[in-house]
C-alpha cells in the first residue's frame, strides 16, 4: 500500500508547528501551541481514515482472496496437527525404534558374515592356488623342468613369507609352509644328485669328468647348465657345488700343489653327433718330475690350468657360478699353498731373504690371475698369499723363533743333570787342577761367573742354553726391526724355559739329597749373572726400536731366588736326615750299658757316613765359599744337637761319662778329614771354631767328662767354659748329673752361681 505509506510519511510535527521556533530543543511549548497541535493531528487523522477506507473499498477483492488463502492454510495446519497426533499415538503404542535398531543390527551382522565369507573364499582360493602351484612344481620336477620348478619355489617363498612367520596366522599357512619346505628339500636333493652325477673323479685313471647331459633315475637328458641355473634361482649354489668343489680340491688341486713337479693337467673332451657331451681333465706323469719347483712356477701354473678348466667347463664362464666355486675352494687352496709351499721355502738364513723376492712376484701374479678369472673376488682385500709372501721377514723370524725355542727345550729335556766322573773324582775348584787339564766333555761344565770371577760347575744344559742365547742376541744386533723383535723374544723365552722346565723335570731329585739339586743351584747362579750382563754386552748394538723395551732385569732375580731356595732346601733335607740319625741314639742315655752304647755308636757312625756322603756330593759341585758355609751350617746343627742331648742327661755314672767321651772322640776322629777339608777350602784366616761354635763346645764337653769338680769350677770362673758357649745352667746341671751331693759340690755350685758372666 504505497499510498498509505506516503500519507504516514507526510506527517511532520515541525510542519504542524511552523510558526514556532523549534531549533532550540530546550524551548518549552505553550498551551495554545499544544491545542493547535492537537487540532491539526485530529484533522490529519480523519484524512488518513478516509484514505484507508477508500483504499479498502477499492481493493476489496484482493483482501477477500488473501483471507481465503489464510483460511485454507489454517485448515491444512489442523490436518497436519491431526496426522502428527496420530503418529505420536502410534509411536507411543508400538516402540518402532526398537524394531528399527534390530533391523539395523541384523543388516550389520549379515554384512560382516558376507565379508567374512568373501575373505574366507579368497583365502581358500589362495590356498588352492598355492597347493596347485606346489603340485605343479612337483610335476615340473618329475618332468625335468628344473628352471620352472625353481622359479615357482622362489615365488611361493615370497607368497608364504618364509622366515617371516607371525603369531595368530591360519593353521593352513603353517601346513603350506611345511609343504613348501618339503618341496624345497626335494628339489634341493634332486639338484644335488644331478650335480654329483655331473662331476666325478676316477681314481684309477686319475681323471676328472664333467658331464653335460645328466640322468638320475627316470629323469634323463638334463643339461648341466639347467641344473646350475635352477640352483642359482633357489639360492643353493654353494650347497650344490660343495661336493664337487671338495672332490676337485682333494683329487686335482691338492696333487697340483703337493706334487707339482710330478703331475701335469691335460684337458680332453667327448663328442656325440658333433656336440660336446663331456669334458675331461687328466693328471699325467710329468717327464720333468725330478726338477725341484723352487719358485712355485709349476704349482701356480698347474692350479691356474685347473681353475681355467673349471671356469669354462663347469661354470660356463658365469661369474656368479665362478664366485660360488671360489668361495668354496679359495680359502682351502690358499691355506694349502701356504702350508705346503710358501712356509717351506721361507729362508733359513737372513742373507737369503733377497732371493725370496722372485717367489713374492710370482705369488702376486698368480693371485691377480685368479682375480681376473673371478675365482677370487676383486673386492677381496685379503690377498692372503701375497701378504704371506710379502711378510716373509716375519715368517722367517717366527720360524727361527720356533726353532730356537725347540732347541732350548730339547737341551733342557735331554740333559741328565750330572757331571762327568772326572769332575766327581777331583776338586774342580782346585787351583792346581785347571780347566786346561780336563777333557773337552768335562771342561764344558766349568764356567766363569761374570761378576764374581769365580769358576762354577754347571750342567751342560745351562752352558749350551746360554750359548744359544748369546748367538740369538748376536743375530738381533744385525737384523731388521721386525726380525730383531722376534729374536729378542726368543732369547727371553729360552731363558724362561729353564725356569719352567727344569724344576718340573727334577722334581723327584729336588726332594732328595743328590748332585742334581746342587747342580741346579749352580745353574741358577750362572744364569743370574749371565742374564744381568746381557744388556751391558748387547744393548748398544740393538736396533733402536728394540732398545726401548729390551730388558732382562726382570728375569735375573728369579734365578737368584731359585738358587737360594734350592740350596736352603738341600741344607734342610740334610739336617733333617742327620736329626733322624741322632734320634736313634735315644738321647745318649745309659751308654755304660753295652746295648745302649752300641745303639749310640751306630747313630754316630750313621751321622758320620751321611756327612761324608754330603761332602762327596757337594764339594765337587758347589763353589768353595758356598760349600763351606753350607757344610758349616750342617755341622753346627749336628754338634749342637749332640752336645745338647748329653748336657740334658740328669744322672751319669763314671763308666757312662767314659763311654760318652769315647763316642765324642770317635766322632771327631772320623770327621777330622772333613774338618780339614773345610779349613783348606779358602784362604780365610778365620778359625773353623768360629764358623762352627758348637764344635768348640763339643770338644770341651769331651774334656769335662773326665775333669775333677774343682777344675770344672775353675774353668767356669776363668771364663773358659763361657767362651765355649756353655751357659751357667748347663754347667750346674752337668755337675749335678756327674757328682753326688756333697759340701764340695754345694760350694762349687755356689761359686759358679756367684760368678757374673
Amino acid at each position: 500500500m504505497p499510498e498509505i505509506d506516503a500519507l504516514f510519511e507526510s506527517i511532520n510535527v515541525r510542519d504542524l508547528l511552523a510558526g514556532h521556533d523549534l531549533n532550540d530543543p530546550t524551548t518549552p511549548l505553550s498551551a495554545p501551541d499544544l491545542r493547535l497541535l492537537i487540532n491539526r493531528l485530529e484533522s490529519h487523522s480523519l484524512r488518513i481514515k478516509s484514505k484507508v477506507q477508500s483504499y479498502l473499498v477499492s481493493h476489496h477483492s484482493d483482501f477477500s482472496e488473501l483471507f481465503s488463502l489464510c483460511q485454507d492454510a489454517v485448515s491444512k495446519t489442523r490436518l497436519i496437527s491431526d496426522d502428527v497426533s496420530d503418529v505420536l499415538k502410534l509411536v507411543s503404542d508400538r516402540p518402532i525404534d526398537v524394531e528399527i535398531r534390530s533391523v539395523v543390527d541384523e543388516i550389520t551382522e549379515k554384512t560382516k558374515e558376507v565379508k567374512l565369507k568373501r575373505e574366507s573364499l579368497d583365502l581358500v582360493s589362495a590356498i588352492v592356488g598355492i597347493c596347485e602351484a606346489l603340485q605343479e612344481t612337483k610335476e615340473a620336477l618329475k618332468n625335468g623342468r628344473f628352471r620352472f620348478a625353481a622359479e615357482r619355489i622362489r615365488e611361493l617363498k615370497v607368497v608364504l613369507r618364509i622366515g617371516e612367520e607371525e603369531k595368530g596366522e591360519p593353521v593352513a599357512y603353517a601346513l603350506l609352509r611345511k609343504e613348501w619346505s618339503d618341496c624345497f628339500d626335494e628339489i634341493q636333493d634332486v639338484l644335488a644328485k644331478f650335480m654329483e652325477n655331473a662331476v666325478c673323479f676316477e681314481l684309477d685313471s686319475r681323471r676328472l669328468r664333467i658331464k653335460y647331459k645328466l640322468s638320475v633315475g627316470e629323469t634323463a637328458g638334463i643339461a648341466l647348465s639347467t641344473v646350475l641355473e635352477a640352483m642359482e634361482v633357489i639360492g643353493m649354489l654353494d650347497y650344490g657345488l660343495a661336493k664337487a668343489a671338495d672332490s676337485i680340491f682333494k683329487h686335482v688341486i691338492t696333487p697340483a700343489v703337493t706334487h707339482a713337479s710330478t703331475f701335469i693337467a691335460v684337458e680332453d673332451s667327448s663328442k656325440t653327433s658333433g656336440e660336446i657331451t663331456e669334458a675331461k681333465l687328466r693328471l699325467e706323469q710329468s717327464s720333468d718330475h725330478k726338477i725341484e719347483d723352487v719358485d712355485g712356477d709349476a704349482i701356480y701354473s698347474g692350479i691356474l690350468k685347473v681353475v681355467k678348466f673349471i671356469c669354462s667347463s663347469l661354470c660356463f664362464g658365469n661369474v656368479t657360478w665362478i664366485h660360488s666355486f671360489g668361495r668354496l675352494t679359495w680359502p682351502r687352496i690358499s691355506e694349502l699353498i701356504i702350508s705346503k709351499f710358501l712356509s717351506k721355502v721361507v729362508p733359513d738364513d737372513a742373507s737369503k731373504l733377497a732371493d725370496f723376492q722372485k717367489i713374492i712376484e710370482r705369488t702376486s701374479q698368480f693371485e691377480a690371475a685368479l682375480k681376473e678369472l673371478n675365482i677370487v673376488s676383486p673386492s677381496d682385500a685379503e690377498s692372503r698369499l701375497s701378504k704371506y709372501a710379502e711378510n716373509v721377514e716375519v715368517h722367517f723370524a717366527s720360524r727361527k723363533k720356533i726353532e730356537i725355542l725347540a732347541k732350548a727345550r730339547n737341551l733342557l729335556l735331554q740333559c741328565n743333570f750330572t757331571i762327568p766322573q772326572e769332575l766327581s773324582m777331583r776338586n774342580a775348584y782346585s787351583k792346581s787342577d785347571g780347566v786346561e787339564s780336563l777333557d773337552v766333555n768335562s771342561s764344558k761344565h766349568i764356567v766363569c761367573l761374570l761378576f764374581s770371577s769365580e769358576r762354577c760347575v754347571v750342567s751342560e744344559a745351562a752352558s749350551q742354553l746360554m750359548h744359544l742365547v748369546h748367538k740369538t742376541l748376536e743375530d738381533v744386533c744385525v737384523s731388521s726391526a721386525r726380525v730383531a723383535s722376534e729374536f729378542y723374544n726368543a732369547a727371553r723365552d729360552s731363558i724362561l724355559l729353564y725356569e719352567a722346565v727344569v724344576p718340573v723335570k727334577l722334581e723327584k731329585q729336588l726332594n732328595g739329597i743328590n748332585q742334581a739339586a746342587v747342580l741346579l743351584h749352580n745353574d741358577c747362579l750362572y744364569l743370574f749373572e749371565e742374564v744381568l750382563g746381557l744388556p751391558f754386552e748387547y744393548r748398544t748394538s740393538f736396533p733402536s726400536s728394540i732398545k726401548e723395551y729390551a730388558v732382562f732385569a726382570d728375569v735375573a732375580p728369579r734365578f737368584k731366588l731359585m738358587a737360594e731356595e734350592v740350596l736352603q732346601k738341600q741344607v734342610h733335607l740334610v739336617i733333617s736326615s742327620l736329626r733322624e740319625a741322632i734320634d736313634s741314639a735315644d738321647g745318649f742315655q745309659n751308654t755304660h750299658q753295652m746295648k745302649q752304647y752300641e745303639t749310640a755308636n751306630c747313630s754316630i757312625e750313621q751321622v758320620v757316613f751321611s756327612l761324608e756322603k754330603v761332602h762327596m756330593i757337594w764339594e765337587p759341585v758347589l763353589r768353595p765359599k758356598t760349600y763351606k758355609q753350607s757344610m758349616c751350617v750342617v755341622l753346627e746343627s749336628v754338634f749342637r744337637r749332640i752336645s745338647r742331648d748329653i748336657l740334658l742327661l740328669d744322672d751319669m755314672a763314671a763308666d757312662e761319662t767314659f763311654q760318652l767321651q769315647r763316642l765324642i772322640h770317635l766322632m771327631l776322629e772320623n770327621l777330622s778329614s772333613l774338618l780339614d777339608s773345610l779349613r783348606s777350602v779358602d784362604n780365610t784366616s778365620r778359625p773353623l771354631d768360629d764358623l762352627i761354635p758348637s764344635l768348640r763346645k763339643t770338644r770341651k764337653l769331651a774334656e769335662l767328662l773326665d775333669m775333677p769338680l774343682k777344675s770344672i769350677t775353675s774353668a767356669w770362673e776363668s771364663g773358659e767354659l763361657y767362651s765355649c758357649n756353655f751357659t751357667r745352667t748347663e754347667v750346674q746341671d752337668f755337675i749335678k748329673a756327674i757328682f753326688t751331693d756333697s759340701p764340695l759340690r754345694k760350694e762349687c755350685l755356689w761359686r759358679i752361681d756367684d760368678v757374673s758372666q
